[in-house]
């Protein structure tokens, strides 16, 4: 067995390198729900890349302080892979987060994920050493294994609970801590065997190389979390993700509206955003005639245009609650004021908006009909 030590100096340096990361990853994820479909991909590349980059910088700046009494390198092919494993893996626990609905199972699911990423990552990058053996014990795998899976979960749990800047500073930490928690109860579980060397070695990578490798990756993650330092703070009033508490379900008032449950004050003044020429507009509740459901968004129809706005139907709902809207049917709301017709069907019925042509008329449920109806005084 070969004895090792660190230098304490890369240790801590792997702490900022992590800490730094995360909170880049994690910041950058804040408010795109606001974003369209296209901005909000890019952004989650983007957060990938910083949480994953940042994984894989903060293993390797350790690495960088595994002081041993014989030279190694690194394949570099096991190198590459094991950081693209662990944008890959973060990217799907993004994906996840952002595409499915936010649930305590979806947020478990994509802990487990980061959380099984890290140690993967670690063991591919370890299994990259040349020129000697590194032998792992059980109990040190599970640990790690362990710890990284349960501090995962915990950290998307207070990054998701509330997109508020306590809970990404709190979730920054933890995350960050956790990469580097992971990387050392896997190294306390780990003993180095020199190896003859072979003929046929593969493609390496020295330290000093790696040095500079990692030395770039680093800078440009110190820079990309100076860069959302700067913007964290001022951003909050203009996001209306920051601070926003997830609202308890709606309900149907006896005249036709959505109203919010308990005793929380429903607030006064709506708005609803949307995208044009890739820029978030705004349009008053007054100007809306109906919000029509599209996969995970919505159509707002507004006199002759149709625009895309990047709340669901559901999410459309519960952030109008208390406005005039009224749920007409499970993929529409309406404006009331707007309705031009009514037209009884049987079973269910059928709102005419001859002011809006793009919008026509609208269904109206047979479960929702009494509250329609309700709604436009009849």
């Amino acid at each position: 067995m070969l004895e090792y030590s660190h230098d304490f100096r890369l240790v801590a340096a792997s702490l900022a390198v992590s800490l730094m990361a995360s909170f880049t990853g994690l910041a950058l994820t804040r408010g795109i729900s606001l974003l369209s479909e296209t901005h909000r991909k890019q952004r989650i590349a983007m957060a990938s890349v910083a949480l994953g980059g940042g994984i894989w910088s903060m293993h390797f700046v350790a690495m960088l302080g595994l002081q041993m009494p014989i030279l190694f390198y690194y394949d570099a092919l096991l190198t590459l892979i094991s950081a693209l494993v662990a944008i890959l893996m973060v990217g799907v626990a993004l994906l996840v987060m952002h595409y499915w609905p936010r649930t305590s199972a979806s947020v478990c699911i994509a802990g487990t994920i980061v959380g099984l990423g890290i140690p993967v990552m670690h063991y591919i990058g370890m299994s990259g050493i040349q020129l000697c053996k590194a032998v792992y014990t059980p109990i040190g795998v599970i640990l790690a294994v362990a710890a990284s899976v349960v501090l995962g979960i915990g950290s998307f749990s207070i990054a998701y609970g509330a997109r508020t800047h306590r809970n990404i500073i709190l979730s920054t930490i933890t995350f960050g801590v956790a990469v580097f928690t992971v990387h050392f109860l896997a190294m306390a579980g780990t003993n180095f065997l020199p190896t003859l060397q072979s003929s046929n070695v593969a493609a390496g990578i020295d330290n000093s190389i790696l040095a500079m490798i990692v030395t770039l990756i680093s800078f440009v993650i110190c820079g990309a979390f100076l860069l959302s330092g700067v913007t964290f703070w001022p951003n909050e009033k203009f996001l209306p993700e920051s601070g926003y508490s997830e609202p308890k379900e709606p309900m149907l008032a006896s005249d036709g509206s959505l109203q919010a449950n308990g005793s929380d004050p429903a607030p006064t003044t709506f708005t609803i955003p949307y995208e044009k020429d890739s820029r978030i507009l705004f349009a008053e509740t007054s100007s809306v005639a109906a919000i029509r459901a599209e996969g995970h968004y919505t159509i707002v129809y507004v006199g002759l245009n149709k625009l895309f706005c990047p709340w669901s139907i559901s999410d459309a709902a519960k952030r109008l609650a208390g406005s005039a809207f009224v749920q007409c049917h499970r993929s529409y709301l309406i404006n009331p004021s707007h309705v031009t017709g009514f037209e009884r069907k049987k079973d269910n019925g059928v709102c005419f908006f001859e002011n809006n042509p793009p919008l026509g008329k609208v269904p109206v449920s047979r479960s929702r009909l009494s509250n329609v109806r309700s709604a436009l005084g009849l």
